[in-house]
């Protein structure tokens, strides 16, 4: 019985994460191409709606620490808010209150990932079955995945960027509800989350290295995670149709793998391996404009950017005396790059009609980061 409650809890968590993270954040992406073409809507606009979103998960992340005595309703609350404002983007057409339903939608996001990452991991450690924090993590390829086909079907069909945000709220929204159900019930109580014995000391060295790779790593993955599709579409149109697809299948066991890889190799060298490789994905977006390369650099994006989160994280617990500290400022890094990032992209990109230069900056500034945590 303890073993069937420890795998509902790590399938809620997945179930989560696909709703929050997998479709209320990154949905964004395959709609984008409609409504660009739609509302005739400029890369340099396109990337300040991204980065709104962006901008609220920081600022959600920071307030969901105050929140951890109330996880549980945080958690719910961030998966309604999520469905809402994600469906909410079909109603409306200005500029203005996409900025609005997508910074909102980003503190929704945040809520749920460090919330319920914190309940799930929690019950998980209490079961003793830490080894399925993987599928937890599982859940962002997943609602990538899942939003993915949800596009292609109903753009196949004929729907508009409309229909598309509609009916992924909609797919939100049930989800969630379905979650509620799924969860054990009477374990669902609100309560601290209980935390690993940090080491005495931290390593300076490492915390360094970290810090600045997480922030790197943010801007880095951001720009192809924004507008891969956009890009494809340009060069590839015939791919579009999987592209996002593929980057949620891999990112689906990419936890599990990383985490192996980090358990043989050491978490900073297993970090900066992530980070180089992803560096090679994003640069072959633009540097291999065909059907292959397409399909390689979303399969090496979708292949690192979750395992490079839970790897930095976990690496963070191991370096740092204070890993609360730690993680916040690594937060914060992350979301500075994850704001950047998009506005950069967008404001180049309309000066000079493609992604290739601001796609570039984000590989070397991954291959930084391998650099840094390479030799840390």
């Amino acid at each position: 019985m303890k073993d069937v409650s420890a795998a509902r809890w790590a399938l809620g968590g997945m179930v989560a994460l696909a709703v929050a993270m997998g479709i209320g954040r990154f949905v964004y992406t395959p709609i984008l191409p409609a409504m660009t073409q739609a509302l005739r809507l400029d890369h340099a606009m396109a990337g300040w709606i991204a980065s709104a979103n962006f901008l609220g998960y920081l600022l959600g992340a920071f307030w969901a620490s105050f929140l951890m005595r109330r996880a549980n309703l945080a958690m719910f609350g961030g998966l309604l808010a999520s469905a809402v404002t994600t469906g909410t983007m079909g109603l409306v057409s200005s500029a203005t209150m996409f900025l609005v339903l997508r910074f909102l939608g980003g503190a929704a996001s945040a809520l749920v990932l460090v919330c319920g990452s914190a309940i799930i991991l929690d019950k998980l450690q209490e079961k003793s079955r830490s080894e399925l924090s993987a599928l937890h993590f599982a859940g962002v390829g997943l609602g990538i995945a899942l939003s993915a086909v949800l596009v292609t079907a109903l753009s196949g069909q004929g729907a508009d960027w409309r229909q598309l945000w509609l009916a992924s709220g909609a797919l939100s929204l049930m989800a969630a509800v379905a979650l509620f159900f799924m969860l054990p019930r009477g374990e669902t109580s609100d309560s601290s989350v209980q935390v690993a014995k940090p080491p005495s000391t931290s390593d300076s060295r490492a915390i360094t290295a970290l810090l600045w790779g997480y922030g790197l790593f943010g801007f880095g993955y951001v720009i192809t995670a924004t507008f891969l599709v956009v890009q494809v579409r340009q060069t590839a149109p015939s791919v579009e149709p999987w592209v996002w697809l593929i980057v949620g299948l891999t990112a689906l066991p990419s936890v599990a793998a990383w985490t192996w890889v980090g358990a043989h190799f050491g978490l900073l060298r297993s970090y900066a391996a992530a980070s180089a490789l992803e560096a090679v994905g994003v640069a072959i977006s633009v540097l291999m404009p065909t059907v292959a390369g397409g399909l390689i650099a979303a399969a090496l994006l979708g292949g690192t950017f979750v395992g490079l989160t839970a790897l930095g994280l976990r690496a963070a617990r191991e370096h740092a005396a204070n890993p609360e500290r730690m993680i916040a400022w690594m937060t914060a890094a992350f979301g500075l790059g994850q704001i950047i990032g998009p506005i950069y992209a967008g404001q180049l990109a309309a000066h000079t009609g493609n992604f290739n230069a601001a796609t570039l900056t984000a590989a070397a500034a991954l291959m930084i980061a391998a650099a840094l945590t390479a030799v840390a």
